[in-house]
């Protein structure tokens, strides 16, 4: 549709002093984009993307009938292709932050699997984040709900909101604001409309929405879900011997390479501390990455000492894209990962029964091996789907 010059004219003039404020990002192909609140920069489907249907391996369709656990998604917000269509636009409009200049997909990159390559993430203002970046893919089938290295958020509804508010982060002090805001660009009423039936912009609309594009985010086309379909043929000797020192060494935390309750490489068990004789809960560990705590993890926000240092298990799956690893992003590569594990585990009163202590003594060939197999579970096809892609062009 062709627009007149004038009317050009008018809108530079009246988006003048927000464009002063943005920076550009680019896009998954590298090519430069500027989002620019309250002008028409959307490039969506006349015809929504299918976000609804979900294409699982055949031995992941098996694992999700008889695993009630295998989906998060509440019953009061399923995914709908135009409730996560509004999510998408959300995740990547910069509008979300204070200054117009961050998105949550600023630290969720779609080319790094939706991490963003960096230790520590830079917010709104040019500060950096506390925490390393998690990947967000595959959160739908994370059984134990909760969200952040420390466990705070109790489901991705609750999450989702809370970056935008982070005074580092986002920096939205007064989610009404959001709300008023957000109802004055050009393109959120019809998104609204058509994800929940009207034009209202709410806070609870934006979690929902959000929480359904993130939801759709799936990521089961690895060369691993390959071999669960031929016995792992398609692997070489280097990566089936990785796979067997890892279900023999590594699957008490980072289950659901066999397990029916966690598909998606996220930990379910109960990580014993035997000097505490207590349990961290389902998908916590402390695993001895040092003493004394410099950050003292879930351990800071129960108040209690026997976690302290103890953190959700990530994701395994895109591994390889992932980097740098740890709560706080001090391992670059998957060889460092390893060389920890092997032999620099520190001693810790709430250390997991799991991780012996001293280490698990790999030999360089393990090492290598193990790495090898973990490069198996990475799925490039989900760094590219348009579907997750930035609308904003």
């Amino acid at each position: 549709m062709k627009v007149k010059k004038s009317t050009y004219v008018i809108m530079l003039f009246t988006c003048l002093g927000v464009i002063a404020a943005c920076k550009k990002s680019t896009d998954v192909s590298g090519s430069p984009v500027t989002p620019t609140p309250g002008s028409d920069v959307l490039n969506l489907p006349a015809t929504p993307f299918d976000y609804t249907t979900e294409v699982l391996p055949a031995y992941l369709v098996n694992i999700k009938a008889l695993s009630p656990d295998f989906d998060n998604t509440p019953s009061t917000n399923p995914i709908t292709n135009t409730g996560a269509t509004l999510g998408r636009v959300l995740f990547y409009d910069k509008a979300l932050s204070l200054n117009n200049t961050t998105a949550c997909a600023s630290c969720h990159l779609q080319a790094k699997a939706f991490s963003d390559g960096l230790s520590f993430s830079k917010g709104f203002d040019g500060q950096f984040t506390p925490r390393n970046s998690m990947s967000i893919i595959n959160l739908r089938h994370y059984a134990q709900k909760k969200m952040f290295w420390d466990m705070r958020a109790a489901d991705i509804e609750t999450q989702v909101l809370l970056p935008i508010q982070n005074h580092i982060e986002m920096g939205i002090t007064d989610l009404h604001s959001l709300e008023t805001k957000l109802a004055q660009l050009s393109y959120y009423p019809s998104l609204f409309k058509d994800a929940f039936g009207t034009t209202d912009v709410t806070s609870d609309r934006i979690s929902k929405a959000l929480s359904q594009f993130v939801r759709s985010i799936a990521s089961f086309n690895s060369r691993y879900d390959d071999g669960m379909g031929n016995n792992f043929a398609n692997f070489t000797a280097s990566e089936n011997n990785g796979k067997t020192l890892f279900m023999s060494r590594c699957t008490e935390c980072h289950g659901g390479l066999l397990s029916n309750t966690a598909a998606a490489f996220n930990a379910f068990i109960n990580v014993s501390v035997p000097s505490q004789n207590i349990t961290m809960g389902p998908g916590v560990a402390n695993n001895g990455l040092e003493f004394p705590f410099v950050d003292k993890g879930i351990g800071a926000v129960t108040n209690n000492p026997a976690l302290d240092g103890g953190f959700k298990i990530p994701m395994l799956r895109n591994i390889e894209l992932t980097a740098p690893y740890m709560h706080d992003g001090r391992f670059a590569t998957l060889e460092a990962v390893l060389d920890f594990y092997s032999d620099n585990v520190k001693t810790t009163p709430n250390l997991g029964v799991q991780i012996p202590v001293g280490g698990f003594k790999f030999t360089a060939q393990e090492k290598t091996d193990i790495v090898a197999f973990l490069k198996t579970l990475t799925d490039r096809s989900v760094t590219t789907d348009v579907k997750y892609s930035n609308p904003f062009k």
